[in-house]
């Protein structure tokens, strides 16, 4: 199909009732088996890399990848830079072609995050690229370096932030967290909901990985429409990994290949079933 913008994917899924998956991404591994899932079921998704995941994985060569991936795809596919720090980087992604950014300033006062944020509406306007920002604070970090703790979204603040900013996405504070859950968290539905009441773009749950799958259902027919997914199909690629590495007989880089393109699929998929919200739950393995 084609690489398309974020917006444009977003709008078509709030229309049929569904959440769109962003799944990060850290290596060619995980782009294939990212979209293996995605045309196999025949669904548009976001494949996404996160400022902190930079050190591993270089958006110079990330980057280019993820955008010809996204070309190349047999369905539409949006590119998006997660958790921009730095408008160098967020300028860097828009130049490689990412047809999404998002640039975290959730840890600042409301006015310099309103500010900050739309500096960034106007560099991404020129690309005609979609922009993400996030309002409240979702526990944890993409790499697990910090936690700055939780704080849920203010749904007045929400509604001033995206009348004022002009952004196309808003990515909200509900209890939700970055990385392994010790157990599911309880998220706070009453406050999506008057969230999604005073607000007219789409809403964005992070730290997707380790909520249920019904907590996943319920939060798409509250608002949500773009669920991002890290953790998990970081720790389903390397269960393959070792499970292959731990498997009798000689190993090789080949075979490795497939078991990391395996578990990223498997994760994906799953997750595009849920996030389609057609299959009963009980079907879902």
């Amino acid at each position: 199909m084609a690489l398309v913008t974020m917006k444009s994917l977003l709008d078509q899924a709030k229309n049929e009732n569904r959440g769109v998956g962003a799944f990060s991404v850290g290596n060619m591994e995980m782009v294939k088996g990212a979209l293996q899932a995605a045309e196999e079921l025949n669904t548009p998704i976001i494949l996404q890399i996160a400022e902190v995941r930079l050190k591993h994985s270089p958006l110079a060569m990330m980057g280019p990848m993820m955008v010809q991936a996204a070309k190349e795809a047999k369905v539409d596919v949006a590119v998006h830079l997660d958790h921009g720090l730095t408008m160098e980087v967020v300028e860097q992604a828009l130049e490689l072609g990412f047809t999404s950014v998002m640039f975290d300033s959730s840890t600042y006062p409301f006015e310099e995050n309103m500010m900050r944020t739309k500096q960034v509406v106007q560099a991404a306007k020129q690309y005609g690229a979609t922009v993400e920002a996030e309002l409240g604070l979702v526990g944890g970090s993409e790499d697990g370096s910090c936690d700055h703790g939780i704080r849920c979204t203010n749904p007045e603040d929400a509604m001033v932030f995206c009348q004022q900013t002009g952004i196309d996405a808003l990515a909200v504070a509900i209890g939700n967290a970055h990385g392994n859950y010790p157990v599911a968290p309880t998220l706070a539905f009453d406050v999506l909901e008057e969230i999604q009441q005073k607000t007219n773009v789409p809403l964005v749950l992070h730290g997707g990985s380790g909520i249920t799958d019904a907590d996943f259902r319920k939060a798409i027919s509250l608002g949500i429409v773009k669920v991002n997914i890290a953790t998990a199909s970081f720790n389903k690629l390397t269960q393959r990994a070792e499970e292959y590495l731990k498997s009798d007989g000689a190993h090789n880089y080949f075979a490795l290949n497939e078991a990391m393109v395996l578990g990223t699929y498997e994760n994906v998929k799953h997750h595009i079933e849920v996030f389609n919200c057609k299959k009963p739950l009980e079907e879902l393995a």
